[in-house]
């Protein structure tokens, strides 16, 4: 029975995802800046759950998502030549380990997105 727990386990993925907020009230971004882009590392099943739980956290997070982009796992991203550093892989990990969303890095942007 355990090894039918762990190949259950071993379903769940880590995605790479970019994500764009605008603004909203009480969203943190510092003054005059149009919104952000957020990179995060995201556990699931497949990419479309990784997604769901990114967004349901943003916007708890007083956010407001505007368009995500999927990036694919680990093993993807290598596959189509990408290098991935060691403290990516770390958070890469973590978010798989707790099976959670992690923000890398959230970059302010500033001007007019159109």
């Amino acid at each position: 029975m355990n090894d039918d727990k762990t190949e259950k386990t071993s379903r769940q993925q880590v995605y790479t995802l970019l994500v764009q907020v605008g603004r909203k009230s009480g969203d943190g971004l510092p003054k005059g800046a149009s919104g952000a882009a957020i990179m995060c590392y995201a556990s699931g099943v497949d990419e479309a759950e990784a997604v769901r739980e990114t967004v349901a956290i943003l916007k708890q997070a007083d956010l407001a998502v505007l368009e995500v982009e999927g990036y694919g796992t680990l093993e993807e991203q290598r596959e189509g030549g990408a290098e991935i550093g060691a403290q990516d892989e770390a958070l890469m990990q973590r978010a798989l380990d707790e099976n959670s969303v992690i923000v890398a890095q959230m970059t302010p942007l500033y001007g007019d997105a159109g």
